[in-house]
């Protein structure tokens, strides 16, 4: 039996936290919550090991999913990125080739598709 994925939410509203914590952890996804940016950086700090952080791209506390991309590669270097926006990918910053996007509004479905690294269907 594999272990299970473990993955990062970083989501700064907490009703929302909660709940597609909760959904994924329906799936069997190993499922850490922080709710900013540096929140996150201590949540990799004592848990170790992720396989996926998934962030907001629009972060309060002074550092953007952005940002905390470029914490992750370097405290977590074989994790997965993902980063959410309701804006449009044409809209936000280049993203780094290491990170992955979904757009909000996303169906939970695709949100696990995508964690679990299979392609996600339309």
């Amino acid at each position: 039996m594999s272990e299970p994925l473990r993955v990062l939410m970083v989501e700064d509203q907490a009703d929302l936290r909660e709940m597609i914590g909760t959904a994924l952890r329906d799936f069997g996804i190993d499922v850490h919550t922080a709710n900013d940016g540096p929140d996150a950086l201590k949540v990799i700090e004592e848990s170790g090991e992720f396989h996926v952080v998934f962030s907001d791209v629009n972060m309060p506390n002074n550092m953007s999913g952005l940002e905390l991309s470029a914490h992750v590669a370097e405290a977590l270097p074989n994790a997965r990125m993902i980063l959410s926006s309701g804006y449009a990918r044409s809209q936000l910053p280049p993203l780094p080739d290491n990170v992955d996007f979904i757009a909000k509004p996303y169906r939970l479905r695709q949100l696990v598709e995508l964690l679990k690294g299979t392609s996600p269907t339309a």
